[in-house]
């Protein structure tokens, strides 16, 4: 009877707990980073259907987030090179933890969870020199920091965390000024795409060949049996090259691209990439348009809207984009549908929200 009574008595506490998961914050399916017409900055969850579910404010302009796997807890970061994290409860905008690299790092912008929301992985770098590293956060003792990893390269960026429990990490190869971000090594860049265990060792690391040294690779998109990666030119504005990579397992990397015009229609700038199972997208702001490829990197079609970025798997077989004038896409091989618009100005990254309510 005693396990009885204490057993109801832990229902009924449950009950009246406060719903901890995404569903008490409207089931977002994306959360991303905007500039609001005053000036200041937040962080939007949004539904859907394009609508926005919760806003919180940020102390500065935000780059990428981290989407707790099972909490409504968020971790913006910092556009790079910066010095916070935020870890935000998203039911009432307020701020749990302030996250900070250690002294002489610099956030670069991107973090991933583990698979069972106990740790977040941060991409840095030492600010003198670039060189790269993975912050290792214990989110169960109010994310304590617990250990640091060479990422293997020069200037990592995005990180994504593979359904094996392996980390993916984008090494962009670029040492730039720690104040002012000027690139330094342009002509001795080593980019590469560096694979981790979930101890830090490496398990790959694999460069494109010295042609194509001065593409940096920025961002990254997983599909069933591979990474895409998304790059930026450092080279000869005037060469049309591709900015769309993709590393299938134990190959060489290979590198896609469209007709020379839609090459040159990117402007040497990839912003964001995002894979379904079969396809991928990736756009460049500063060229306006977006490149929908096959998951072999075949092109299947260009589609053009001003100062779009944001990319993110949609539904499963299509894409969500977002654009610097507030608008909110669906995109598919097809074209683009509005769903909504708002009085924003999205930043570069929307992330999906894997969530468990």
């Amino acid at each position: 009877m005693a396990d009885r009574r204490t057993l109801l008595k832990g229902i009924a506490a449950a009950a009246i707990l406060p719903v901890r998961g995404w569903a008490a914050v409207g089931a977002p399916e994306w959360v991303a980073a905007a500039k609001r017409p005053d000036g200041s900055y937040s962080l939007h969850g949004i539904g859907a259907d394009g609508d926005i579910t919760f806003a919180v404010p940020l102390p500065d302009r935000g780059h990428a987030a981290a989407a707790h796997p099972y909490r409504a807890e968020i971790v913006a970061f910092a556009r790079r090179p910066g010095t916070f994290g935020l870890v935000v409860d998203c039911r009432d905008g307020s701020v749990l933890h302030r996250l900070s690299p250690p002294e002489g790092r610099q956030f670069n912008g991107h973090g991933a969870f583990s698979a069972d929301g106990t740790r977040l992985y941060t991409s840095e770098v030492v600010a003198e020199g670039s060189a790269g590293r993975i912050g290792v956060w214990d989110v169960r003792n109010r994310y304590s920091r617990v250990d640091e990893w060479d990422s293997r390269g020069i200037g990592p960026h995005e990180l994504r965390l593979m359904s094996d429990g392996n980390l993916v990490i984008a090494n962009g190869g670029i040492q730039t000024d720690p104040e002012d971000r000027t690139p330094l090594n342009l002509e001795r860049m080593k980019p590469n795409l560096t694979i981790l265990d979930a101890a830090g060792a490496e398990v790959s690391s694999r460069s494109l060949g010295p042609e194509l040294a001065q593409n940096s690779i920025r961002h990254l998109a997983l599909l069933p049996s591979a990474v895409a990666f998304a790059m930026q030119w450092q080279g000869d504005p005037a060469e049309p090259v591709a900015l769309l990579g993709i590393a299938a397992a134990n190959m060489p990397l290979t590198t896609h691209s469209a007709t020379e015009a839609d090459a040159y229609a990117m402007k040497g700038y990839a912003g964001s990439i995002a894979a379904t199972t079969d396809m991928i997208a990736i756009t460049s702001p500063v060229g306006g348009v977006v490149m929908i490829h096959d998951d072999e990197g075949a092109h299947l079609t260009t589609l053009r809207r001003a100062d779009i970025c944001g990319a993110a798997t949609r539904d499963g077989s299509s894409f969500a984009l977002t654009d610097g004038g507030g608008a909110i896409w669906a995109a598919d091989a097809d074209g683009l549908t509005l769903l909504s618009r708002h009085e924003l100005s999205w930043d570069n990254h929307l992330v999906r929200i894997s969530a468990e309510t």
